[in-house]
């Protein structure tokens, strides 16, 4: 079992103000916010820690041997799956034995920001920063929602227990039931004299820098998730998790698809009959693509690894060049004869007027091809 007590770094026998003073200590040096990402868990262990000794009955729990943070921890009982008698009175009468003060400090919210990308940055990743208007542990009371100088004390109405028995009537006659109690909110503790910055909170709003490393391979919708960078908890708690959700904008020359780039590459009929070599714009930056003689339109030139970075493995998608074969139009004369004569040499002044099979555009071939047919 986890040793609570070291982690904290105070005896056995630690007073609630010593175990309280620890906390914060240590909760100012290994908070994200501070410390970075290699602080997250040993501040997540501090902050499991602080809500077991924290409590009066979990720490009685916890030194008898039992865990009441950890899965199932605590004591059970009941007509198996964990539901007892105590249940069908806490579901009929709102309530059941006292559970102890809630603590104040807790865990904050899950945030999501979004982030707009080019194409270039999803290829091959990109290292941005972010301004991030979130929650942070108020630097005046380090968290503690005091005014400084000052600290909380035990509610006068529960007297430290958080929550406040009644007796209600019932079709069973009188039943005992418990409610948090509404002069501390469930806290077992007051804060006389809150603190003039958070009012209480432990946290403020303000706005700070987030490095994100936006991997290669990330399209529209794709979440990074950077853990403990998100909310800060009410009473310094820690943080939740920031989630960065991908936008990635259109490109004026490449189709993305999956891990693919489609683009098209028009040719002059004369280039696409005899063939050429013609240098391309890519991601890469310039790159020479054959022309073969005889090219046909709608044909596809595959330029292998000039894709997006695959998200999961290495390696990169291709970039297939759909070639679009010019018509030439406004001929002069003599441009116009010679094409006559060759169409003379070829025995093509009357073409064969059979009908053939409809020819399928680019992107109707790409779709056929991307949908399996």
């Amino acid at each position: 079992m986890t040793d609570y007590y070291e982690i904290l770094g105070v005896p056995r026998d630690a007073s609630p103000e010593q175990i309280k003073k620890a906390y914060r200590k240590l909760a100012r040096t290994l908070h994200p916010d501070v410390a970075g990402s290699e602080g997250e868990e040993k501040f997540k262990d501090v902050a499991r820690a602080y809500e077991v000794l924290s409590n009066p009955e979990k720490r009685q729990q916890y030194d008898m041997g039992v865990d009441p943070s950890a899965p199932g921890g605590g004591a059970g009982g009941g007509f198996g799956n964990g539901f007892g008698f105590q249940d069908i009175f806490e579901t009929f009468f709102g309530g059941g034995q006292p559970s102890g003060p809630v603590p104040r400090a807790r865990r904050g919210n899950d945030s999501l920001v979004r982030l707009d990308i080019d194409l270039t940055e999803a290829a091959f990743g990109v290292k941005r920063e972010l301004q991030v208007d979130t929650a942070v542990v108020c630097t005046t009371c380090s968290g503690d929602g005091a005014r400084p100088g000052t600290t909380s004390r035990t509610c006068d109405v529960c007297h430290g227990r958080g929550s406040v028995q009644r007796v209600a009537r019932s079709f069973l006659g009188q039943v005992m039931t418990t409610a948090p109690c509404s002069a501390c909110g469930g806290f077992g503790t007051v804060i006389p004299e809150p603190c003039p910055d958070c009012s209480g909170e432990g946290r403020v709003r303000s706005r700070r820098t987030v490095t994100v490393n936006v991997p290669a391979g990330v399209d529209t919708g794709t979440r990074i998730k950077l853990s403990a960078q998100g909310e800060t908890g009410p009473g310094g708690g820690p943080a939740g998790d920031l989630y960065v959700e991908i936008r990635e904008k259109s490109h004026d020359t490449f189709v993305r698809r999956g891990d693919d780039l489609h683009c098209t590459l028009p040719v002059p009929m004369t280039a696409a009959a005899l063939g050429t070599t013609l240098s391309l714009d890519t991601l890469d930056g310039p790159q020479e693509i054959d022309i073969r003689p005889g090219t046909q339109p709608g044909q596809i030139v595959t330029l292998k690894n000039l894709g997006v970075g695959h998200l999961h493995g290495s390696g990169r998608g291709d970039l297939n060049v759909h070639i679009e074969v010019q018509v030439p139009t406004g001929l002069t004369d003599e441009q116009t004869e010679l094409l006559r004569q060759l169409s003379a040499l070829r025995g093509e002044e009357r073409p064969d007027p059979r009908l053939a099979a409809a020819h399928p555009g680019v992107f109707s071939r790409l779709r056929d091809k991307l949908s399996g047919r």
